[in-house]
């Protein structure tokens, strides 16, 4: 797949820096994340582990933070891009897991999320795709 536009190269650039700086010392399974917020702004994150599990940190989810930590809570997300790279540097298939997708739905219901498939395919596949029925609390309105 093309990168298309000079934003989609700057994604893959932002989203393999982070890959570089993730913390996997357990797994071996280094993430890094890039997104494009609806004003054009680019956030990152990586995957920092803990040995206890459930405080690892996702780098989608570090990618939310950031951008909801620059642009406030109303930061809606375009596109992201997640790289995944094994022990060996070899790429590996790569799509946000559950509670990432829910919270990926939450900021960007239209975003494009861009991968590599299990057979090392470069995708592009609408969040909705990956999340179909996200749960939505009623609006308080």
């Amino acid at each position: 797949m093309n990168h298309g536009t000079d934003q989609d190269a700057a994604l893959f650039e932002l989203a393999e820096a982070a890959l570089r700086n993730a913390h996997a010392p357990y797994s071996g399974f280094h993430v890094g994340a890039a997104l494009r917020s609806d004003s054009g702004a680019l956030h990152s994150g990586c995957n920092v582990e803990s040995a206890a599990y459930p405080l690892t940190t996702c780098a989608e989810r570090a990618a939310i933070t950031a951008a909801v930590r620059a642009e406030g809570s109303r930061v809606r997300i375009v596109r992201l891009v997640v790289l995944a790279r094994g022990r060996d540097g070899q790429l590996l298939p790569a799509t946000p897991c559950g509670g990432c997708r829910q919270l990926l739905s939450e900021f960007g219901a239209g975003l494009e999320l861009v991968f590599h498939d299990p057979e090392g395919k470069l995708r592009c596949m609408p969040i909705g795709e990956l999340l179909p029925l996200a749960f939505g609390l009623p609006d308080p309105g």
